[in-house]
């Protein structure tokens, strides 16, 4: 009896349903305590934006690592073929939905808290615009990766790999500590 790589086309297709029940569960999730109106939407709201938040950091961390490896990786050999679904499955099952629902409860939050005022709001959501545009830079990345066409050394992408390091602190630091309104 022979184990099934995780890499084959049946795996990911389990992987990718799996991913598409989570983000249903997801959703149902948050609208059954939305309609609910708690009295502490708010608390709710927050707790699941920062599980989606992490989820995308955790995804915008190790993409780069990922690219670092593949970069390495002789073109065609059985190793940058196993990163090519790495990334993939990366970019679609985890980042691109993490993100997606950090931007909608963020928002959100910033319209029905906050009313989309306060000087660390508008900075906060503008670095976040930035780490979006890194996060469409990695996507972009791996869809050339796949076609075989990276042109970037180890060296950018471990460079690549502080960008949203550095964001995500001075994000943290305007959400907690509000250094100005």
């Amino acid at each position: 009896m022979s184990e099934e790589k995780q890499t084959s086309v049946r795996a990911g297709s389990r992987a990718a349903f799996r991913a598409a029940t989570a983000l249903c569960l997801f959703g149902i999730a948050v609208a059954l305590i939305f309609f609910s109106d708690p009295a502490d939407l708010y608390l709710w709201i927050k707790a699941l934006h920062i599980i989606a938040v992490i989820s995308w950091m955790a995804a915008i961390f190790y993409l780069p690592r990922l690219f670092i490896y593949h970069t390495d990786a002789p073109v065609g050999s059985q190793q940058s073929e196993t990163f090519k679904v790495m990334e993939q499955r990366l970019v679609k099952i985890i980042m691109n939905p993490a993100m997606m629902i950090s931007w909608v409860l963020g928002l959100y939050l910033a319209w029905s808290v906050y009313g989309f005022s306060g000087g660390w709001l508008h900075a906060k959501i503008g670095l976040v615009v930035l780490l979006t545009v890194t996060h469409v830079y990695f996507t972009r990345s791996a869809k050339r990766f796949a076609r075989d066409e990276n042109t970037r050394s180890a060296r950018h992408w471990r460079l690549m790999n502080e960008v949203p390091t550095l964001l995500m602190i001075v994000i943290v630091i305007l959400v907690v500590v509000k250094p100005f309104v």
